[in-house]
């Protein structure tokens, strides 16, 4: 297959085409979704909650965390009642053993395609961490940028965030590199003396300071502060550090 980097050890794709193309041919996927899933995942889990991936604007969602015993998480737009949302700041102090369905439409869309394949949730925060993790299941390992969508018709917006998250991750990780997770590495090489202040200037960013985000933003960009893993056990991500 000429589309899924298979004679590389270091993948990187975007997107559901990429989780298509790569999942089954890795020992491992890492979703990387800066803005905000992955960096909401590592901040809960860190702390010790559980989080359960659910596809957004799903109306079975509800009847999904009762079945989980979960509670259900608001989006920035507030369409449940829950304290917490698809935003970091919201999860900084969220309780050890807290169980909680986190739907988005990109990382946690991801997720859910993931099949059998173990799966991380990587992002700035935790880069070096993730990449180490990730080598305990094997050599072939697919980093898949999340992107984010097009509000006209839901087509994939490649996002500056994930390609610099990815590639932040991709720079840790040992084992040849496909040209396009070369280019992620490069691109994170270039950016990474100034995270924050590309973060808020890149577009997805600028999205999230209109809104009044802007905490989020600067919680995303902070780079290897966190050496916890958030894996994939029974369809929720928890610190894989609990795991052991």
């Amino acid at each position: 297959m000429i589309y899924n980097q298979s004679e590389f050890d270091l993948r990187c794709e975007w997107g559901a085409q990429g989780v298509s193309q790569l999942t089954s041919i890795s020992d491992v996927v890492v979703i990387v979704d800066v803005l905000s899933f992955s960096t909401c995942v590592e901040i809960a889990t860190n702390n010790g909650a559980i989080i359960f991936p659910y596809a957004y604007k799903d109306e079975s969602v509800i009847n999904y965390a009762k079945s989980v015993q979960a509670e259900l998480a608001s989006h920035r737009q507030r369409w449940t009642t829950s304290r917490y949302s698809l935003s970091p700041k919201s999860l900084e102090k969220i309780p050890d053993g807290t169980r909680l369905v986190l739907p988005s439409p990109n990382g946690s869309f991801l997720t859910l395609h993931t099949g059998e394949r173990p799966t991380l949730a990587g992002c700035l925060r935790n880069c070096q961490a993730v990449a180490e993790f990730a080598q305990k299941y094997g050599d072939k390992i697919a980093v898949i940028p999340a992107g984010e969508r097009w509000k006209d018709d839901g087509s994939l917006r490649p996002a500056f965030e994930d390609l610099i998250g990815a590639g932040a991750i991709l720079s840790y990780l040992r084992g040849s590199l496909s040209p396009e997770a070369e280019a992620a590495v490069a691109a994170f090489q270039a950016f990474q003396q100034d995270l924050v202040g590309y973060l808020q200037k890149c577009s997805s960013g600028k999205e999230l300071i209109e809104k009044g985000f802007e905490p989020d933003v600067e919680l995303a960009a902070a780079f290897n502060i966190s050496d916890c893993v958030p894996l994939l056990i029974d369809n929720a991500y928890l610190n894989s550090r609990l795991k052991n």
